[in-house]
């Protein structure tokens, strides 16, 4: 058999295999865990003159996670994300966007920073993650409604991976990215949508 029909057939043999993620987070094992930055995204928009949400994301991010599973307010999360890794889909207005001081102004504040100060749990499965988010320079509270989506196997991973959903929201004027706000076309808040695995610390 060719080498890529046994690649195929392996995978399906261990997607019928694989394990359903366990939604509670009792399951998971307490301690330190590690973002993959292969399955996670930070996607953002904001109003473009009434007509549209405009998106775009951030391709690098990393950060660590402290979780405990019999009381995760006690939990912790510490994101980083490149500014320059900025993704709108236009290569040219990336480089704008990532560098240029009305924007990120990537040169001066290398990076972007979310660091958990108050978990609150408003479900089984959902909290109120509450952190400082570190932009330009400026750190502002922001809290994301987050949902634990289970605990289970990510494929080349020995230990367990946690995956995570989260929503939030801030105002970019909050921390200096006023440009173009005053023509009243351009929105003002960001929304955030945001997914990530977290694998178990090795």
């Amino acid at each position: 058999m060719k080498p890529f029909l046994l690649t195929l057939l392996a995978g399906a043999l261990l997607s019928a295999c694989a394990t359903p993620p366990d939604p509670s987070p009792k399951a998971a094992p307490q301690g330190e865990y590690v973002l993959d930055p292969a399955h996670a995204s930070v996607v953002w928009s904001l109003s473009h003159a009434g007509l549209s949400q405009y998106t775009a994301r951030f391709d690098k991010i990393s950060g660590a996670l402290d979780f405990d599973p019999e009381a995760p307010e006690n939990s912790r999360v510490d994101i980083v994300i490149d500014p320059l890794s900025v993704h709108t889909g236009l290569p040219e207005f990336d480089t704008t966007i990532a560098t240029d001081s009305k924007y990120l102004d990537a040169e001066n504040h290398p990076e972007i920073r979310f660091t958990s100060t108050s978990i609150q749990v408003t479900g089984e499965n959902t909290g109120l993650i509450t952190g400082d988010l570190t932009l330009r320079g400026v750190t502002k509270p922001v809290t994301l409604k987050t949902t634990f989506n289970g605990v289970g196997k990510s494929f080349g991973h020995p230990g367990e991976t946690l995956g995570f959903s989260a929503q939030g929201e801030f105002l970019r004027s909050d921390f200096g990215l006023d440009y173009l706000i005053s023509l009243g076309n351009i929105g003002d808040k960001i929304t955030l949508r945001i997914e990530t695995e977290f694998n178990e610390a090795q």
